[in-house]
């Protein structure tokens, strides 16, 4: 029965599904046009009541929302003019195109926020021109609608969805139009996180470039057959469809579907009939291609011999018109796609080379985009350039040929290589023109604000000394726990707490999808890494079950244990962090029945470990996520790293170390989206490990820095990626060699047979402070006494006591507070002499910031320096040579050398004196600004023989204090205005470019 709501609702949502594409138009207009033929009218306070009150599903609300999103989010579009997106002026420009009013547009602001999430964008200006048009898009359109209908049903928010629309759009863009006459390859990269959402990304640029026409899809996966068939499952259940896989066959036709995969693998999801479904037939449609699956998830690809009809367009019968090539769009739009999902392995990718070889189609014809997953793995080409003398030593490696040979013989073959850990990619050789140097374009992905990455586990920002750490202002003390065992009983103790987090985790997701119909919590997993060595992950596995016999969960002793653990630290995280809002039992007997079904889960295959490795009691099994829940302690190494996704990864326990960074980055599985359990996660981790040689690592400590190193590397694609005023890019990918920082001198960025390439020359950041604390070793305490007496002149020098200040947020409402320092001026020539005589720890160069102070100075923007000794409260004046200052309590970093970082609390001050207008550093910071004025923190910590904790405490020394007792330490901030954007610059290691600086964007 028709109603006035109801038929409202339906005007509103095929008003808004119209808009979608074209941009914002008069809404209250639109919405009485459909309601016209009804002979109904509907007021602007009507249509807009029509959408908030409703739930978030219902379709008008969720219409608005979505297009509201998109809006946002469009980076280009006519209609927009010049507002830039997810801005106050997109949405006042979206809300004057729709007509209305003040106080509609309140109601949705507050209702649809705008939501910044701008992915990153270095790119070169051509030489194509624009294909990708609005029009290009809506002409063909089904797998990207037909992918984004998957997302809005999994539950995606409208704001990722739109996100997404305009960063795979945009990627798109930058291929060549696989229907010109003309054609070029484009070379990119897209950089995101660990198990931050890349595949789908590539998941909506595979949708999208079908629609747009390539008609061969090459998916390159890891090295691993796991993550190979993880993938295509992936791609053939959220794109490629029901309809697809069946190839016009009957499912309920058991003699017609055998064979077929996941109807004879017991699949859940394909059973429960959760596959998508396009519900039409895709084989008769003539302007939808099928896609023609070259691989399943149980086979990579195989030489087609007697079926190569599958691969060859020619042969199948599918040109309209034959003497016309297959990219001419009375062909190509009738043509099928073909999908090849392959391990980066030689003699799966030579097979399928050698068929390629054989169609009757011709190569150069065919539109062919290459998606190459972990892209920093086996594609990147590790031959030494500076030892290749010979035809036979510059052979690339196998599979870096072999892309390199399909890109040859395919010049309608474009690559997007997709990475969480960018460095090998970027220390390929700009200059190699067969390699894949992403010349075209660098993306970097920016994650919602779910996911739970390397930021969310550790604390980048140094907190207060006088400042107790607990849950609410420490991710560490929210999420990580410490490993020390240095015996086995003491090992047995730090498993036995992990697995009591474990089944305590499993008991609250199955308490809150008992209390909550949003949650299912299907899979709920441990992850165990220690080593790499097969042998030991055995040792590890039966160990563990040993310690699980023992652990009486469902006993006295175990229930006891698990109530502490949940008073003491599982409710105390809960509490800290109630805005993830998934609920929680006040008191742990509103667990006790979900421990024992929890209990159930795991050992419902009689045993709660499952080995994942290569060997013979390896188990895949039994990790196969696809045909029932998965609730397992998984024990393994480099199968269970690399782009795998371990589903429901609550608890890891770890202990493996590594000698690159992004090997060691890409063993954290631990982060992800973790939707409903945010607060479970739980990271064991180990901080003395002791290797051969008996030296000691933080593994913990190690991740901190390699996340800071990746941050600073995205932080300055972030600065370089703005286009100039001629709508210009300022830089590049060409423009980009390794912009990679090294904390750990144990810990290279990547494997050394990929870093051959540039070195950084000079770099400036301004108005952004920086700290320098990776000061040499103590030692004799000499370097110690020499830093001292380089600044020991400016103490004489300080001026009265002065009040700064600044902004703390971290208690909710943001308050003013305040600091007192004193301050000095010197001058730039000075503070370089005085900066000159800092010595630093191995494998670390401060030259590149002399070098830039040398350069600002040499042009006028670097005249002297404002030097802040701030004066805390509760903190003791001590003499040292003669002079009165406080001393800090400051430990040496055990494995990185030098110290932690300085304060949030006199950063605005020093980037406010720097120049930066929009630091909250007070008045007196702002007198300080003089346009070529540098800023310094300068303070001084406890630096005894001894690096025991108890033993730096300050009040053990005795005045006068000896200058070898005293670590200097300061952080700088460069005048704003001798670098607004950063300035940095490399020497490239190539004899085109030997000694020149590639970047020099000011």
């Amino acid at each position: 029965m028709s109603t006035f709501g109801t038929d409202l609702e339906i005007a509103i949502r095929a008003a808004f599904d119209g808009m979608r594409e074209v941009g914002p138009a008069k809404l209250l207009s639109r919405v009485n046009v459909w309601l016209e033929e009804l002979d109904l009218e509907a007021s602007e306070a009507q249509v807009i009541a029509a959408i908030v009150d409703r739930d978030g599903n219902a379709p008008a609300r969720k219409a608005a929302h979505m297009c509201l999103a998109k809006w946002d989010a469009q980076t280009e579009a006519p209609w927009a003019e010049d507002t830039e997106p997810q801005t106050t002026y997109r949405r006042v420009r979206i809300f004057d195109k729709l007509g209305l009013s003040t106080s509609s547009r309140e109601i949705l602001d507050g209702l649809f926020p705008s939501v910044a999430q701008r992915d990153i964008v270095i790119a070169n200006p051509g030489p194509w021109d624009p294909w990708y048009t609005a029009e290009r898009k809506t002409e063909h359109d089904f797998y990207w609608n037909a992918y984004r209908g998957v997302l809005e049903r999994s539950g995606w928010k409208p704001e990722a969805i739109a996100n997404l629309d305009e960063s795979t759009s945009d990627i798109v863009g930058r291929l060549s139009d696989p229907a010109g006459e003309t054609s070029y390859q484009s070379k990119g990269l897209v950089v995101g996180y660990v198990q931050s959402g890349k595949t789908a990304n590539f998941t909506g640029i595979t949708a999208k470039a079908i629609d747009a026409g390539y008609r061969l899809i090459i998916v390159l996966t890891g090295t691993i057959e796991l993550l190979r068939g993880q993938t295509q499952r992936r791609l053939d259940r959220e794109l490629v469809g029901e309809e697809n896989i069946l190839g016009g066959r009957d499912r309920n036709n058991a003699d017609a579907v055998r064979g077929v995969d996941y109807i004879g693998d017991g699949d859940s999801d394909w059973l429960d009939g959760k596959f998508l479904k396009h519900g039409i037939d895709i084989n008769s449609q003539q302007d939808i291609p099928a896609i023609k699956r070259l691989t399943t998830a149980s086979g990579d690809y195989k030489a087609l011999k007697a079926g190569l009809d599958t691969l060859d367009y020619r042969r199948a019968g599918e040109l309209k018109e034959p003497q016309k090539p297959l990219y001419d769009p009375v062909n190509l739009f009738s043509a099928d796609v073909r999908l090849a999902v392959v391990k980066k392995n030689k003699s799966v990718l030579e097979k399928l080379l050698r068929d390629l070889h054989d169609v009757h189609a011709s190569l150069k014809e065919i539109p062919v985009l290459i998606i190459d997953d972990e892209a920093d793995q086996a594609s990147v080409n590790t031959t030494n350039p500076k030892k290749a003398k010979t035809a036979e030593e510059k052979q690339r490696t196998a599979i870096n040929k072999l892309i390199s040979q399909i890109l040859s013989e395919m010049p309608r073959a474009q690559y997007i290589g997709y990475t969480a850990t960018p460095f090998a990619n970027v220390f390929v050789s700009p200059d190699d023109s067969e390699d894949i140097f992403p010349r075209d374009f660098i993306v970097a992905l920016e994650p919602s604000s779910e996911y739970m990455g390397g930021q969310q586990f550790h604390d980048l920002e140094p907190l207060p000394d006088d400042e107790p750490i607990n849950a609410s202002n420490s991710n560490a003390a929210a999420f990580m726990r410490s490993l020390y065992a240095d015996s086995d009983e003491a090992e047995r103790d730090e498993i036995r707490s992990a697995l009591d987090a474990f089944v305590l985790s499993g008991a609250i997701k199955l308490w809150r999808a008992e209390n909550n119909p949003e949650f299912s919590f299907r899979h709920h997993t441990m992850l165990a890494h220690e080593s790499v060595k097969q042998s030991e992950h055995k040792d590890l596995a039966e160990l563990i079950r040993d310690v699980w016999k023992t652990s009486q969960f469902n006993r006295t002793e175990g229930l006891n244990r698990l109530s502490q653990l949940y008073t003491e630290d599982f409710l105390k995280v809960y509490q800290s962090r109630k805005d993830w809002g998934a609920g929680m039992p006040q008191k742990f007997e509103a667990l006790k029945k979900h421990i024992g079904a929890a209990i159930d889960l795991i050992m419902s295959d009689s045993d709660p470990v499952v080995i994942v490795n290569g060997s013979k009691e390896s188990d895949y099994k039994a990790m196969d996520f696809a045909t029932g829940r998965y609730w397992r302690v998984m024990v393994g190494g480099a199968k269970l790293s690399r782009g795998f996704t371990v589903e429901g990864l609550t608890v890891t326990y770890y202990r493996r170390r590594a000698a690159a960074a992004d090997t060691l980055m890409q063993m954290g599985r631990w982060f992800g989206y973790r939707p409903g359990y945010r607060d479970l996660v739980r990271l064991y981790i180990a901080r003395d490990v002791i290797d051969s040689k008996g030296k000691s690592y933080d593994l913990y400590d190690a991740f901190t820095a390699i996340i800071q190193d990746e941050e600073a590397f995205r932080a300055q694609l972030r600065k370089f990626s703005k286009l100039d005023e001629n709508g210009r890019p300022e830089v590049r990918p060409i423009d980009v060699p390794p912009l990679v920082f090294q904390q750990l001198p144990w810990l290279k960025p990547t494997g050394a047979n990929k870093m051959y390439n540039a070195v950084l020359d000079f770099e400036g950041d301004g108005g952004e402070l920086r700290d320098f604390p990776r000061q040499i070793d103590r030692g004799n305490g000499s370097a110690n006494a020499k830093h001292f007496a380089a600044v020991r002149s400016w103490l004489d020098r300080l001026g009265e006591l002065t009040e700064f200040e600044y902004v703390d947020g971290r208690e909710g409402e943001p308050r003013v507070k305040t600091f007192n320092s004193r301050v000095a001026i010197v001058s730039a020539e000075e503070m370089y002499r005085a900066l000159e005589e800092f010595r630093w720890t191995s494998g670390y160069s401060f030259a590149p910031t002399l070098r830039f102070m040398e350069q600002a100075m040499h042009q006028g923007k670097l005249v002297d320096w404002a030097v802040l000794v701030p004066e805390l409260d509760g903190i003791r004046m001590r003499e040292i040579d003669g002079v009165s200052v406080q001393l800090l309590s400051r430990s040496r970093r055990r494995d990185r050398g030098g110290f932690s970082g300085s304060s949030f609390r006199q950063r605005a001050a020093i980037e406010r004196i720097a120049g930066k207008l929009s630091a909250p550093g007070g008045l007196e910071a702002e007198k300080l600004d003089t346009f070529t004025r540098g800023a310094m923190l300068l303070t001084f910590a406890s630096d005894p023989v001894s690096n025991v904790k108890a033993e730096r405490d300050p009040e053990k020394l005795v005045d006068p204090i000896d200058v070898r007792d005293v670590a200097t330490l300061f952080s700088l901030a460069v005048p704003y205005r001798s670098a607004p954007r950063g300035r940095i610059g490399f020497r490239v290691l190539d004899n085109s470019r030997r000694d020149s600086a590639i970047v020099d964007a000011i």
